[in-house]
């Protein structure tokens, strides 16, 4: 008998964002491409009939919900207990010959905020029978709303945390991170930190140079770790409306090495600095400390993945003088030290 290959199921409705399902969709047809062991892909709405996203674009899907669960069906019985039956869309009996290998992938979209309560049903009924079940963005709002995240950590947008919060407190809600992965259960911040939750899922299944080898296909930043914050200094902070805060920004992205206290920032924007820092915080939304800490956190990581500098020239280089420094910084940021930070993240090619 021949196994088929894993299922990563997308689930589609009306107004999702279309990058919450392409983003993932590429980085797993390109895990056949590099690694010769594809994924089955298929997207599925309720009714089977095409959807139209946030964009205006419209998407076919393979089927109907209903038509995937049979393949669901096939895994074990989940620890709840069996899924219920009787009445519309009960589940037939277990798929004797299929495979419990399913990715469930729920994408965000402004119709998560109101959704469709059939959908809410179907994902309630049938979403624990996945191995692992995924959402992107504000697709966490979708789960929470079937119960599927009660006791769990969760990453969503930034937009919607406070409101899944609130409406869900038997979630807990991390408004840091990129992606969480909690059991079986995983969840992504906005829109592209699908990708790198995407990437670390090929990564559990095909190894760190595979997914590494993906990343560098979509010309995107080599996987992320998921407890990083979901915004980069520049995506933190917004981009200054005065030309000279804005060339202060632009010249400590350039020069992370450079002295980049208060008061040299202040002398290049020709302010005091009181001023300026009142100034900074009032049109990027952080203080010009933060700013530069951000930065030279991204420098370092950057060279880390794609250089073979040793980490005291990198601490040099990226502006912390010591790696001692550059150590207590990415512990404080990213839970981990440089040189573990470098032996995860860097593909092996590359030592």
């Amino acid at each position: 008998m021949t196994l088929r290959p894993p299922l990563v199921l997308v689930v589609l409705f009306d107004d999702v964002q279309s990058l919450d399902v392409t983003g993932p969709v590429e980085v797993f047809a390109g895990a056949g491409l590099a690694s010769g062991s594809a994924y089955e892909i298929r997207t599925a709405s309720l009714d089977g009939g095409p959807v139209r996203t946030s964009s205006g674009l419209a998407l076919v899907p393979d089927g109907a919900l209903a038509d995937f669960v049979p393949r669901l069906m096939a895994g074990p019985v989940p620890a709840g207990g069996p899924v219920p039956a009787g009445g519309p869309g009960s589940a037939p009996a277990p798929d004797p010959v299929g495979t419990p290998d399913v990715t469930l992938l729920v994408p965000g979209g402004r119709a998560t905020r109101s959704p469709d309560p059939r959908l809410v049903d179907w994902l309630r009924r049938y979403a624990p029978r996945a191995a692992r079940l995924v959402s992107v963005c504000s697709g966490a709002l979708l789960l929470a709303e079937a119960g599927l995240l009660d006791g769990r950590r969760a990453a969503t947008h930034w937009l919607v945390t406070d409101r899944l919060a609130r409406d869900h407190p038997a979630v807990e809600v991390d408004p840091e991170a990129i992606y969480v992965r909690d059991g079986q259960v995983s969840t992504s911040a906005g829109v592209t930190s699908g990708i790198d939750l995407a990437l670390a899922l090929v990564e559990e299944d095909h190894g760190r140079d595979v997914a590494l080898s993906i990343a560098r296909h979509l010309v995107v930043f080599l996987r992320r770790p998921g407890n990083q914050s979901q915004f980069s200094a520049q995506l933190a902070a917004q981009s200054a409306r005065r030309e000279p805060l804005r060339d202060v920004q632009q010249y400590i992205s350039e020069h992370p090495a450079a002295d980049l206290c208060v008061e040299s920032l202040a002398a290049r924007a020709r302010l005091s600095p009181r001023h300026f820092a009142r100034a900074f915080h009032a049109e990027t939304g952080t203080t010009p400390g933060r700013y530069v800490e951000r930065v030279r956190l991204e420098h370092a990581r950057r060279l880390l993945e794609d250089s073979s500098d040793g980490v005291e020239r990198i601490s040099r280089t990226s502006g912390y003088g010591t790696p001692e420094a550059m150590r207590r910084a990415f512990v404080k940021a990213l839970g981990t030290a440089p040189a573990e930070y470098r032996r995860r993240f860097r593909p092996a090619t590359a030592r």
